[in-house]
């Protein structure tokens, strides 16, 4: 599967081609690994994807980060993709696409890992004895990487840690504890031996400070609070990185500020426009090779109105291409500032900060067709109908604009996605502060972040967990899995009762986690395989 991923090409589909790339023959030298590290990566972005192009493994239907959205704090999904819905609803069946579609992406990601691990213990033919670390490092990274997601979205899972080559019926559930002990394992030895100097990397490549930065993370879901606080730290001290605050890359001359230059197409890569802030950056660049298809990240399509159905408008680059508006963002956090028949609601932005400007989101829209003469140049106004029925215009995050001229109806965003950056590494150290009940120094944190987008400084009374929740939103907004988020601060329940109208009355302690996929335990008839509580048997 993963030397699948790593070429996308109809020629393997012939037999003679497929043994001619198998393990025993692949995994033999540097150059090998290096092929199935590709894989690895390859994997990873599919996440992102949804219709299949390029052998990607997760298809059909919305993107599945999108489910990661929905039934939180920050978006409603309103006549949406069907395959959202029973996530937004609560509504959640053990058969529901993407409840399987994680499983098997996860799964497949962690075969794929430990099938690299196995050969690299049998290979002896390496470029350089450092080889054999670095890519055990890589692949650790990796499992660790996807059992985050399965330990976030249903609790106890089978660990596996190598190539299991009968077929097996009496799998059992490994307890969430055991399971982030074996991630944390993976991610320290991913410290110690993945390389340390960014500009010596290719983009897209793992560094030790992504290890440590999803370290920092996977203590605090574990509540180890001072060792997730020096794992940010190790980042933070490490003197590669630093928050950008002047202008840069390629529209630095142009209407903007620093924020939204974060978001411009190519300047995620620290090697092309300089960008300190990027820690980790999947790469979907358009037309490259190793890059996007036209089914990769459609973040911008979950995000961004269907504007181009009003008339008067016309789809281009600088309103984000084709929206399709599969989540739209709540008033209470966003809002309505500006606009004129949604009432006003003010937000949780201060006046002066910069991700609160309308290079950051879009909130006055202006007529582009020129063939409607009698509307071209005007504002369009955003009301209730445009908002939550038609959901043709709102407040729009303009971090996940992307168009070209030259195809305005692309699907895909080819433009490369900050996994890990910086600003989010602070908040993950204001995180581990508050764990060990410093406010004070976790205001000093979420400060630094603060200071950049030209907000007030906080002090320790402020400095509460929801502040910090609110201060995300504000920074990371649609790059976080805001679902993770909430359940790692156990504020999940919390957030959707008090912002979430729709499902406030619904949500109960155990949609904290997704069912089991039914043909799991269908599958599963040797050993009894438990569903999570509040999705029947």
């Amino acid at each position: 599967m993963m030397l699948l991923s790593v070429c996308g090409c109809k020629k393997f589909l012939v037999e003679e081609l497929k043994s001619e790339l198998a393990p025993t023959n692949t995994y033999t030298s540097t150059y090998g690994f290096e092929v199935g590290s590709a894989g690895l990566y390859a994997l990873t972005r599919s996440e992102y994807n949804t219709y299949g192009e390029g052998g990607a493994f997760i298809h059909n239907g919305a993107c599945p980060y999108e489910a990661l959205q929905a039934g939180t704090d920050i978006a409603d999904v309103i006549n949406s993709d069907a395959s959202l819905l029973p996530f937004a609803n609560l509504t959640l069946a053990s058969s529901d696409r993407f409840v399987g579609t994680y499983w098997n992406w996860a799964y497949s990601l962690i075969s794929s890992a430990n099938l690299m691990l196995v050969y690299a213990e049998k290979n002896t033919n390496w470029d350089i004895p450092s080889d054999k670390a670095r890519f055990q490092a890589d692949a650790r990274f990796f499992r660790a990487y996807a059992y985050r997601y399965l330990v976030y979205l249903y609790g106890d899972v089978p660990y596996v840690e190598t190539i299991l080559y009968d077929f097996k019926l009496n799998f059992t559930r490994t307890p969430k504890a055991e399971v982030l002990g074996h991630i944390i394992d993976d991610l320290k030895f991913a410290t110690e031996n993945l390389p340390a100097n960014p500009d010596q990397v290719k983009d897209g490549k793992l560094t030790k400070w992504a290890a440590y930065h999803l370290l920092s993370e996977m203590y605090l879901l574990n509540k180890d609070y001072e060792p997730a606080a020096q794992a940010a730290l190790a980042v933070i001290n490490s003197g590669y990185y630093s928050l950008m605050k002047t202008r840069f890359g390629a529209s630095k001359d142009k209407a903007g500020d620093v924020f939204s230059d974060l978001f411009v197409e190519n300047n995620q890569n620290r090697t092309k426009n300089a960008n300190k802030e990027s820690i980790w950056v999947l790469q979907f660049e358009f037309n490259t090779v190793g890059g996007g298809t036209n089914s990769d990240d459609w973040t911008r399509r979950a995000w961004i109105p269907n504007y181009s159905s009003i008339t008067g408008f016309v789809l281009a680059d600088t309103l984000g291409g084709r929206g399709l508006a599969q989540l739209t963002p709540m008033k209470w956090w966003v809002g309505t500032t500006g606009t004129n028949a949604t009432g006003n609601v003010p937000g949780i932005f201060e006046t002066a900060d910069i991700r609160n400007s309308n290079y950051n989101i879009k909130r006055n829209w202006y007529y582009n067709n020129p063939g409607e003469t009698s509307l071209y140049g005007k504002k369009a106004n955003i009301t209730e109908q445009t908002w939550f029925s038609t959901k043709t215009l709102f407040p729009a995050i303009t971090k996940f604009f992307y168009g070209r001229a030259e195809n305005l109806s692309l699907t895909g965003s080819y433009k490369d996605r900050m996994k890990f950056r910086l600003a989010e590494t602070y908040l993950l150290l204001a995180e581990a502060y508050l764990g060990q009940g410093n406010p004070s120094k976790a205001a000093e944190a979420v400060n630094e972040v603060r200071k950049r987008a030209g907000a007030s400084q906080i002090n320790a009374s402020q400095m509460t967990m929801d502040f910090l929740l609110d201060e995300r939103i504000r920074e990371l907004v649609g790059e976080e899995t805001r679902r993770f988020t909430l359940i790692r601060t156990g504020k999940l329940v919390d957030r959707v009762k008090l912002y979430n109208a729709a499902i406030k009355d619904k949500i109960m302690d155990f949609h904290n986690l997704w069912p089991i996929p039914q043909g799991i335990i269908d599958a599963n008839r040797e050993a009894p395989f438990p569903q999570n509580p509040g999705y029947g048997k």
